[in-house]
């Protein structure tokens, strides 16, 4: 399944500065592209990075992880036969790279090669049915031998049998904790299974980071942005992977679920979503006629790497204009582009003040780009 890619890579130099970037608290993918973008470079931003925490109202300066901390994980992914991977070079999954701020840098362990196929998330309960069960197997064996790469979260149940189905054809395994650490345990020789056998793993989350419940959503994320469509075999009300469907469908992406029975509560999630105007599954072909006009569409090209122009010409803003935009904030979300027409100062003035709140812990993004203060 490997092919050769070519394109614009980071320099070692470049890639341990992001990677140092992305792993300082309160950098999240938004922030680092925001940072990245107003100081012309990772570098750059990292050495601004206590100014901006401090004037953001922070009681301490930020921790910013060494550059021997992160030559470390770089060599703890060396070890693991993984590597990290930028949003703007060849081997990262395009889908991925489209969405609305992307992680900067993504582990990944396998084949990159099973990225160029077109992909469908499969997704679903934990304690799955046996019908259930037997569905997602039936469901990932004809997409995969369709062409299609599938994509889960290596979870218990429909996860898990929609990732063995596929293995002969690619399969993509989205972790929530570190490369190292795959969760859950009984799932660790699948997980090794995947990378060797032309498929792979990939983590926005440090080496040695173990699982926590809120970092289930962002792996969800990374699921739902990989793939063309995705689809919720057995859901319970309020389970993750409604998450999962919401935020397909909030990135576009289009969203199937198999229906269930009534009585069974693991059918009430999925039920719902069709409801909600989800597409019907009860085969393949439902799934692969939906698909088609997407899965021969040109894929967008990789984002530049190269690094962009500073603002260095708009003067640092000052303590009375901090006042004015932390005056604007409040609990009740509100677009940026409303703080820069009401308080008049120019647009690079704001995107600072906000990054400054934001690295101080102080500042809540939204949906749709809105902020408001914590």
């Amino acid at each position: 399944m490997s092919e050769s890619v070519s394109g614009p890579r980071l320099s070692d130099r470049q890639r341990l500065a992001w990677l140092r970037l992305i792993r300082t608290p309160n950098v999240g993918p938004m922030t680092f592209r925001q940072l990245v973008n107003r100081y012309g470079s990772a570098e750059s931003a990292l050495a601004m990075l206590p100014e901006l925490t401090l004037n953001g109202g922070a009681t301490r300066a930020v921790r910013i992880p060494s550059p021997d901390e992160a030559e470390a994980e770089m060599e703890a992914a060396r070890r693991l036969g993984a590597r990290f991977v930028a949003v703007g070079e060849p081997g990262y999954p395009a889908l991925l790279r489209n969405m609305d701020h992307p992680p900067p840098l993504l582990a990944i362990k396998g084949d990159e090669g099973v990225f160029s196929l077109p992909a469908v998330a499969i997704v679903g309960a934990r304690n799955a049915s046996l019908a259930g069960i037997k569905m997602a197997r039936m469901l990932a064996a004809e997409l995969g031998a369709a062409g299609y790469a599938v994509v889960s979260g290596l979870a218990r149940g429909i996860d898990t049998a929609a990732h063995q189905a596929s293995l002969p054809t690619g399969t993509v395994a989205a972790l929530a904790g570190g490369l190292d650490r795959p969760y859950p345990p009984e799932n660790v020789a699948l997980c090794e299974a995947i990378a060797d056998r032309g498929g792979a793993i990939v983590s926005e989350m440090p080496f040695g980071w173990q699982p926590r419940a809120q970092d289930f959503p962002r792996r969800n994320r990374i699921i739902a942005g990989m793939a063309l469509g995705l689809v919720v075999v057995e859901a319970a009300n309020r389970s993750g992977s409604l998450i999962s469907a919401r935020l397909a469908g909030e990135q576009g992406r289009l969203v199937f679920s198999v229906p269930g029975s009534p009585l069974d509560p693991r059918a009430a999630g999925t039920n719902g979503l069709l409801k909600d105007g989800a597409i019907l599954v009860t085969e393949t072909a439902d799934v692969l006629a939906a698909l088609a006009p997407l899965a021969g569409a040109p894929t967008p090209s990789p984002d530049s790497l190269a690094e962009p122009e500073d603002f260095s010409s708009v003067p640092p803003p000052g303590d009375d204009d901090r006042a004015r935009v932390v005056e604007a904030l409040g609990p009740t979300p509100v677009a940026v582009d409303e703080i820069i027409r009401h308080t008049g100062l120019h647009a690079a003035q704001v995107l600072t003040i906000l990054l400054e709140l934001d690295l101080a812990g102080r500042l809540e993004r939204h949906a749709g780009g809105s902020v408001s203060l914590v």
